[in-house]
């Protein structure tokens, strides 16, 4: 991985999976982030949070102004990887166990109906909540103990940035193996009970999911597409200083 804009991405798709299936393969550890202007907003002001989001075993770019703004000023052809494509691409693949941590009740009942469509097995897999807690009051080692038991390959973590990525490091040493996977409202995008789903088809070709999601959740979308814009001036300079 390289790092642009103070975090460690790779681009490059196809390295992504092999490092994540050669984590699995050799019963490795560790977790994804995928990053967009949200959390690389958080990284800019938060050291904490920005250490956390390095020590990934990968981090992914899940937005699509990073991935041009990297583009330009590294004069390199940079894509995206977005987190929801990432997640249905691995259920798709129907070989990997998946663990399936966070959100609510409701949320899991209609994603584990709705992935089973895509892979019957994911109906015998394991779908748990969390308690709604501040990231310092989980019982990390009880959760551990559960998800060892099961012995997944993935454990996918809905918990929104940053605590989800805060969460993943802090369970991280309790785990014996997993690769574990940060990815926020997918669950809800792939559960389909609520108004929070992917774009329509033609904005996420012209890259304009962020728009979609801003027109559906504007007060949430807005606060965080200006806490982007506010580090965004100061984000570009020093990449072009230190370039």
């Amino acid at each position: 991985m390289e790092k642009y804009f103070n975090i460690k991405f790779e681009f490059d798709h196809l390295e992504v999976d092999r490092i994540i299936e050669e984590s699995i393969k050799t019963g490795g550890k560790g977790y994804v982030c995928s990053v967009e202007g949200n959390n690389i907003a958080l990284c800019q002001v938060d050291q904490h949070v920005r250490s956390v989001v390095n020590n990934s075993l990968v981090n992914i770019c899940d937005g699509s102004s990073i991935a041009i703004l990297a583009s330009i000023i590294h004069k390199k052809r940079l894509s995206t990887y977005v987190g929801a494509d990432l997640f249905i691409n691995y259920i798709r693949k129907k070989k990997y166990k998946s663990f399936f941590l966070g959100n609510t009740p409701e949320v899991l009942r209609a994603l584990q109906d709705n992935l089973s469509s895509v892979d019957p097995l994911v109906r015998d897999m394991e779908f748990q909540t969390l308690p709604f807690c501040d990231i310092n009051d989980f019982d990390y080692s009880q959760i551990a103990e559960v998800v060892n038991m099961n012995n997944p390959d993935i454990i996918w973590v809905s918990l929104g940035a940053p605590k989800q990525e805060l969460f993943m490091n802090k369970l991280l040493p309790f785990l014996n193996r997993g690769v574990m996977f940060g990815f926020g409202a997918i669950f809800n995008f792939y559960a389909r009970i609520d108004n929070t789903k992917r774009a329509p088809k033609i904005m996420l070709n012209f890259k304009l999911e962020w728009l979609y999601r801003l027109i559906v959740e504007p007060k949430k979308q807005s606060k965080r597409l200006g806490n982007y814009l506010s580090v965004l001036p100061k984000m570009i300079y020093e990449e072009l200083k230190n370039y």
